[in-house]
């Protein structure tokens, strides 16, 4: 009988699947990254409060120069998110990065300390009105805040590559976008009410830079604690790419609305209020207030939501409507308001009813 000789067939081993995009060690420091981020806008908007007051010393009070400061301030921090990825590469620590952009920061905000003064003489000696005068506040304004504002913009980028783009980073982004509005609100109540108010405004940059330079250092010594290794670069579908355009286009629209009402909420109630660096904290912080509830919301909701889409849509349509309630509010309940927060003897009770009205209109 002809014994057979049975070949041996390897057996496939089952290869593992790769470790999900956030390491161990990576999501053990997110909450001391969220706190950084914390610190880091709270300084952003200290300086923000102490340039309106500088600029409003060069370039005057009114609509036009409030518009044309948040346009250069938002337009700024756009320019520094879109040119990080194009100018940073990949392979660098993103919390390195992060603390250079940081350091830069400080380093920005004592210059226009310093600087703007003597951008004074020049603004008075070429000062006009009409159109040519306007251009002159752009350029003034242009040439104080976009260095700034550029790595003000480019320091989201940075963190998103840290904690990247899966739907648990994802959800860390918002709760770090949610922080670093949570930071704005201190920071513009403390620039407002306390710093101005007790000190003066070099104090309040120096607490600001001071701010920039531990945050600064806590995220480069915490970069040199944890790995970091550049995620390999996926083409999506073009069917998905085709997508986002649309979402672009409808985000890019919601936020032109929501800083052309800024300006003018903000021109009406310093009518009511009073234009004075009080009443723009106030508003500014209450602003910032609804901004980082939503997004602290969103960020708890983006993990389970199935249509992601249909949720913006819905939320765009509620915007109209809060509009609209703040229209009517500014337009008719405020002005007939039946208090007169002017006859308390202390003005501790005013700032607290301004609050108040500025959470109901906004």
């Amino acid at each position: 009988m002809s014994k057979t000789k049975l070949k041996s067939v390897p057996v496939p081993v089952p290869v593992p699947e790769p470790a999900p995009l956030e390491a161990p060690a990576t999501r053990s420091h997110l909450p001391l990254l969220l706190i950084l981020f914390i610190g880091s806008g709270c300084a952003a908007l200290i300086y923000e409060v102490v340039w309106f007051q500088l600029l409003q010393l060069v370039v005057g009070s009114s609509a036009v120069s409030l518009g044309v400061l948040l346009a250069t301030y938002m337009g700024g921090m756009c320019l520094g998110s879109l040119l990080l990825p194009r100018y940073v590469r990949p392979s660098q620590h993103p919390l390195r990065v992060y603390a250079m952009i940081e350091a830069g920061i400080g380093v920005c905000g004592l210059l226009v300390l310093f600087g703007l003064p003597l951008l004074d003489h020049l603004y008075a000696a070429i000062a006009a009105h009409g159109l040519f005068g306007i251009l002159m506040r752009a350029i003034v304004a242009a040439i104080c805040l976009l260095p700034p504002t550029l790595l003000m913009g480019a320091s989201l980028p940075a963190i998103a590559r840290y904690v990247e783009t899966s739907p648990r980073g994802v959800s860390w982004l918002g709760f770090f976008y949610g922080g670093n509005i949570a930071g704005a609100v201190m920071g513009t109540l403390l620039a407002g009410f306390y710093l101005l108010r007790v000190y003066d405004m070099p104090t309040a940059t120096y607490v600001a830079v001071a701010i920039n330079a531990g945050v600064a250092l806590l995220s480069y010594r915490l970069s040199k604690r944890t790995a970091y290794e550049p995620s390999p670069v996926v083409e999506a579908p073009q069917a998905a790419a085709e997508g986002p355009n649309a979402i672009y286009i409808a985000i890019a629209l919601s936020g032109l609305t929501a800083l052309g009402a800024e300006v003018i909420w903000t021109r009406l109630l310093s009518v009511m209020l009073g234009a004075t660096v009080y009443t723009f904290s106030i508003i500014l912080g209450v602003f910032l207030l609804g901004l980082g509830l939503g997004s602290g919301l969103a960020s708890h909701l983006a993990k389970q939501m199935a249509r992601p889409r249909v949720a913006l849509g819905v939320c765009q349509f509620l915007l109209a409507a809060a509009i609209g309630w703040t229209a009517y509010t500014l337009a008719d309940a405020l002005p007939n308001w039946p208090i007169n927060p002017l006859l308390a003897r202390d003005a501790i009770f005013n700032f607290q009813v301004d609050i108040m009205r500025c959470m109901w209109a906004i």
